[in-house]
């Protein structure tokens, strides 16, 4: 079983301004899986990518990525992170973007061919072949976004994939079309071995995941498969399941 986890935390915690922001996660991530991290927006969702990728301050408890602390600087080719707002060069075009990070992920001429090749393979799985001479400033929200998960995906920058992504909040205000799109693709990158960790605070989304954690006020709800989550609870969906279990936590607190 060890063998099969990409993330185990044990008593995860971390305090931001005097605040508790995570409050003891106890939680896993398996390798080859799509694992959807939901709940409402200030719920801890960000602060705990953060934490697994290792950029978080004033965390306690262990988190373990692939076998090593997270942030251990074995994993920096090895996990892909795509946050909130996109990370790209607004003065480059697509491909100098991916053609940059791949530089920096493999830098040298022995692998001049290898990059141009994971360049075109990135950009090609967030369909943007089309627009890689565009200049990323001209493109819109949705596409910069897509330029970061590209990034991501360049893992060694030679062709080989992260073994984990970290992707926080990738579908959110992106049109019907392109999210079934993306999801797809995550669905994909799992069955090839990779494990997805997809944040959304919109609930309709979990439909799409293989496992669920659902998060709230930094307090962790639920760690399971959609399916067994609605057999516990009784509900119809997820978002039912969600309000049931932040009711009977209410409940646990109030006794």
């Amino acid at each position: 079983m060890m063998n099969n986890l990409a993330v185990r935390a044990q008593g995860l915690t971390a305090v931001r301004g005097g605040r508790t922001v995570l409050d003891g996660l106890d939680f896993t991530v398996l390798r080859s899986t799509v694992t959807g991290l939901l709940g409402p927006s200030g719920c801890g969702k960000s602060t705990l990518m953060r934490t697994l990728v290792g950029v978080q301050a004033g965390v306690t408890g262990t988190a373990e990525v692939l076998g090593l602390p997270a942030g251990h600087p074995e994993l920096r080719h090895r996990v892909g992170y795509v946050t909130q707002a996109p990370s790209v060069y607004t003065d480059l075009s697509v491909r100098e973007n991916l053609a940059y990070y791949a530089e920096v992920l493999a830098p040298g001429r022995a692998h001049r061919r290898s990059r141009a090749e994971a360049v075109d393979r990135a950009l090609a799985e967030v369909d943007l072949a089309d627009h890689a001479d565009a200049l990323a400033g001209n493109l819109s929200g949705g596409q910069r976004s897509r330029v970061s998960l590209a990034v991501a995906l360049l893992g060694t920058g030679t062709g080989q994939r992260p073994e984990l992504l970290v992707l926080d909040e990738p579908t959110v205000g992106l049109d019907p079309v392109l999210r079934r799109d993306l999801w797809s693709l995550f669905h994909r990158l799992a069955d090839e071995g990779t494990a997805v960790l997809v944040s959304s605070h919109v609930m309709d989304e979990a439909e799409r995941c293989r496992r669920l954690l659902l998060l709230r006020d930094g307090r962790l709800l639920a760690d399971d498969t959609p399916d067994a989550l609605l057999t516990r609870t009784g509900a119809a969906d997820v978002e039912d399941a969600f309000l049931r279990l932040v009711e009977t936590h209410a409940e646990e607190v109030r006794s």
